[in-house]
C-alpha cells in the first residue's frame, strides 16, 4: 500500500513538474507583431484580436510599428534584443522581402507575414516564409458582382455609366483588388474606355479624394458612376468626390474592402450616401490566428501552413451588423 501510495505521489509530482515547465515556457515565450500603419483601424484590430490569443496561451504579445523599411529592420533588431521567439510582420514594402528574411534568421526568429506577401529580386514571392493573406482577386471580383448587382437594381446601362478605378499600383494586392473587380465589370458589359484610372499618393481618404476629383471633372458628362479601390478609404474618398462636384447618392455605388469604423460610420448616416457597401474582411483570424499559429511554431515547433488565404462578406447599410456578427467582429 505504502509502494502504492508513494508510485501515486511521484506521478502526481511528475504531472505537475510538467504542467509547470509548459505554464513557465508560456510565460517565456515572446511574439512579435510589427504592422505597417500602426494608427490604422485594421491593424488595431489585428492587435487586439493577437493579444486575445496571447492572453489565452500566456505568451508575450510585443507590437511595434514600422511605417518604412529603416524603422522596420530597426524593429526586428529590437525584437531580437528583447528575447522574442518569433514574429509576424505587414511589411511597408514587399520588395523588402529578402533583407526582412536575413534580419530575421540573423536574430534567430521565426517569421510570419500577414496581409502583404513577401517578394524576392525577381518580383515572385517568397513561397517559403508562412503567409496569411487575402485572396485579393475573389475579393475584387465580390466587388465587382456587388457594383453590378447594385446597378441592376437601379436600372443602369453599363454603357451610360463611368467607373473610377482608385489605384494604388505600388502594391500588387491593390492591383488584384481593382483588377478583379474590372473583369466582373467587363464581363457584364463595361467597356474599357468607361473606366478610369484614378492613381492615389496614399491609401488614405484625402488622398483619394484628390484623384477621383480629376476623372469626375475630366467627364463632366457622365451623371452615373461607380468607384472601387484597395480598401473602404478609397472608395470613400471618390464617394466625397462625388458630392463635391454635385453628383447625389442615387448617382454614385461604391462598394468598399475592409469594413473599417469609416465605412461603419457611412452607414449609421441618417441618409444614404454613395457609398452603399462593403466586403468585410475579418481582422480576427489575421491577428488571432496568426498569433496562435506562431506561438505554436515557437512552443510545440509545429510550423504554420505555408500559405492561409481568407475571405470575406459583402455588408450593407441594412445588414453590416448582422454580418460583422457572422465574423466573429461583434
Amino acid at each position: 500500500m505504502r509502494l502504492l501510495k508513494t508510485a501515486l505521489v511521484a506521478g502526481a509530482l511528475a504531472v505537475l513538474s510538467v504542467t509547470t515547465i509548459a505554464s513557465a515556457y508560456a510565460q517565456d515565450t515572446k511574439i512579435g507583431f510589427i504592422v505597417k500603419q500602426p494608427e490604422e483601424p485594421w491593424f488595431q484590430d489585428e492587435w487586439k484580436f493577437a493579444d486575445q490569443a496571447a492572453k489565452e496561451k500566456g505568451f508575450t504579445l510585443v507590437k511595434i510599428g514600422a511605417e518604412d523599411g529603416e524603422k522596420l529592420m530597426s524593429a526586428i533588431d529590437n525584437l531580437g534584443a528583447q528575447g522574442v521567439q518569433g514574429f509576424i510582420v505587414c511589411t511597408p514594402d514587399v520588395k523588402l522581402g529578402p533583407g526582412i528574411v536575413a534580419k530575421a534568421a540573423a536574430n534567430n526568429l521565426k517569421l510570419m507575414t500577414v496581409d502583404d506577401r513577401l517578394v524576392g529580386a525577381d518580383g515572385k514571392a517568397l513561397e517559403e516564409v508562412p503567409h496569411m493573406g487575402i485572396s485579393a482577386t475573389k475579393i475584387g471580383e465580390a466587388v465587382g458582382q456587388a457594383i453590378i448587382d447594385e446597378m441592376k437594381a437601379r436600372g443602369w446601362k453599363a454603357d451610360e455609366v463611368g467607373a473610377i478605378r482608385v489605384s494604388y499600383d505600388q502594391l500588387p494586392t491593390a492591383v488584384d483588388r481593382v483588377e478583379g473587380a474590372i473583369s466582373v465589370l467587363k464581363a457584364n458589359g463595361f467597356k474599357a474606355e468607361n473606366i478610369f484610372d484614378a492613381p492615389q499618393a496614399k491609401t488614405d481618404t484625402e488622398a483619394a479624394l484628390n484623384a477621383a476629383t480629376v476623372v469626375l471633372n475630366a467627364h463632366a458628362g457622365i451623371k452615373k458612376w461607380v468607384s472601387f479601390g484597395l480598401n473602404d478609404e478609397a472608395v470613400l474618398g471618390a464617394v466625397r468626390a462625388s458630392e463635391s462636384v454635385g453628383i447625389p447618392a442615387d448617382g454614385m455605388i461604391g462598394v468598399g474592402i475592409g469594413g473599417a469604423d469609416s465605412a461603419i460610420n457611412e452607414f449609421k448616416k441618417p441618409t444614404a450616401t454613395g457609398f452603399v457597401g462593403t466586403v468585410i474582411i475579418s481582422p480576427k483570424r489575421h491577428g488571432y490566428e496568426t498569433a496562435l499559429n506562431m506561438y505554436d511554431w515557437v512552443a510545440n515547433n509545429k510550423e504554420p501552413e505555408k500559405l492561409i488565404l481568407t475571405s470575406g462578406a459583402l455588408a450593407k447599410r441594412d445588414d453590416y451588423q448582422k454580418v460583422r456578427q457572422g465574423l466573429g467582429i461583434e
